[in-house]
């Protein structure tokens, strides 16, 4: 009889990391269902909080197996914190990309580790999340606009590379309770007319195989065209809206009013003249960046409306072609024919749920991304001002060493901080991002302060 097998040292390592990684996942949907107040986005979130829960024990179990503790819930890492603070400070809404992002980043940390049963059907499940968290999006998008089938007007179309949903207005987005099975994308709900889109099931037990299954089915569907692996896994975008617009906007501010700031400091020790420069530097970065940003999104939307119009014009002159590049983009998705036909005929019945739509899917715009100019000159203006500020307060408080070297440490400070928020984008180490920034900006600080340095004593 063969002695058994000893479990591997990175058995036991695995685990417990991946126990972690899914009780800070635990720890952070809690939160969320907790600080949503529409009941259909909160139960949502207990929803996914349940399959996190139930991969919390699935770790559990094999640390036990293992023969291992299994520790209680730690405070959750440095990232989920501060995505729990933003969602109470802006609501949940605002943390849509950062918790996608975190979404991505499990599903590669499972990826990376040995293939297991467990590991992939874990994995599907974050990506199940992530399709959830779009379906969330796409419902807030089209609250307005989605109307049941019967109504005779035109469906919600989601441009997350999944079956084009027709809903009743207002209707919950499709929850799959854990462990529970989905309708396969296509089919329609018996006696509504309504095509329902899919969200994969969490699996556990049995279902493990049949959710691995699924997945490599969506995987073989989405990967036909870039385009479309674009639209599928969106969480792989840089970005996260406002947030990542302050986050860049203060390191601008920070890190050239600070280089400013020292180079001035180093060419002359007047301290009004420092104060003066700090001042000016901020004003002028501030309005150059705010002049900037109007320009970028206005021209964005310049550029938008212009294909909207040529699409408008396009589906006044020959309706039928675009009608059947509708249902050969849908037919692509994995669509039946039939079903496609049936929802381009749908939204072809409403001029203006076409135009949106063929823009959409033909052109991959969505109107809705773009904000007012103006909120963005203003954003980075406020932004922009928010770090060039830093290096120069110290200064309204006196002068010489000890006050240069007060701004010089409350702006490294102020940096680390920033490369802190840069992580939640990035998904980088938290430490690793904040010392990155800091080593950035006290090198080009210290390298503005040699330069003023040599003038002013030239001069002098």
């Amino acid at each position: 009889m063969n002695p058994p097998v000893a479990p591997r040292p990175a058995d036991h390592a695995e685990s417990l990391a991946n126990l972690r990684l899914e009780q800070d996942a635990l720890a952070l949907y809690d939160a969320l269902s907790a600080i949503e107040k529409d009941p259909r986005r909160a139960e949502t979130f207990r929803t996914i909080a349940g399959n996190e829960r139930r991969h919390a024990g699935i770790w559990a179990d094999r640390l036990r197996t293992l023969g291992a503790e299994v520790p209680p819930p730690a405070r959750p890492r440095a990232r989920v914190r501060i995505i729990i603070l933003l969602a109470r400070l802006f609501g949940t809404n605002a943390v849509h990309d950062l918790v996608i992002g975190l979404e991505g980043e499990e599903e590669r940390i499972y990826a990376s580790r040995p293939p297991s049963r467990e590991a992939e059907a874990i994995a599907a499940d974050e990506r199940a999340h992530a399709e959830m968290w779009e379906q969330l999006r796409a419902d807030a998008s089209t609250a307005g606009t989605a109307l049941a089938a019967d109504s005779g007007a035109a469906p919600a179309v989601a441009d997350s590379g999944a079956a084009p949903a027709v809903a009743d207005s207002g209707a919950a987005p499709a929850v799959a309770d854990s462990g529970t099975a989905t309708d396969t994308a296509g089919t329609t709900s018996a006696g509504t007319g309504v095509i329902s889109t899919p969200v994969p099931a969490a699996p556990s037990g049995a279902g493990m195989a049949a959710a691995t299954s699924v997945d490599d089915v969506r995987r073989a569907r989405v990967a036909r065209t870039p385009d479309e692996i674009a639209r599928a896994e969106r969480w792989h975008r840089g970005g996260a809206g406002t947030l990542r617009a302050v986050v860049f906007g203060a390191s601008d501010g920070l890190v050239s009013n600070l280089s400013l700031v020292m180079g001035i400091a180093g060419a002359t020790a007047d301290t009004k003249f420092i104060l003066l420069s700090g001042i000016a530097g901020l004003l002028a970065g501030a309005a150059s960046m705010a002049a900037g940003e109007y320009i970028s999104v206005q021209s964005q939307r310049e550029v938008l409306q212009r294909q909207i119009a040529l699409e408008r014009a396009e589906l006044e002159a020959i309706p039928e072609e675009e009608k059947e590049e509708l249902v050969t983009i849908y037919m692509a998705k994995g669509i039946p024919e039939k079903d496609a036909r049936l929802i381009a005929d749908k939204v072809f019945e409403d001029p203006e749920t076409a135009l949106e739509t063929m823009v959409r899917e033909e052109l991959g715009l969505d109107p809705k991304q773009l904000g007012s100019p103006w909120s963005a000159a203003g954003g980075s203006f406020a932004a922009f001002c928010l770090g060039a500020i830093v290096p120069v307060i110290p200064y309204l408080f006196g002068g010489g060493t000890v006050i240069f070297m007060t701004s010089f440490i409350v702006s490294l400070a102020a940096l680390f901080l920033v490369g802190s928020l840069v992580s939640l984008l990035t998904g980088r180490s938290l430490l690793f991002s904040g010392f990155r920034q800091v080593g950035l900006g006290a090198a080009a600080a210290s390298i503005t302060y040699l330069v003023g340095h040599v003038i002013g004593v030239s001069v002098a």
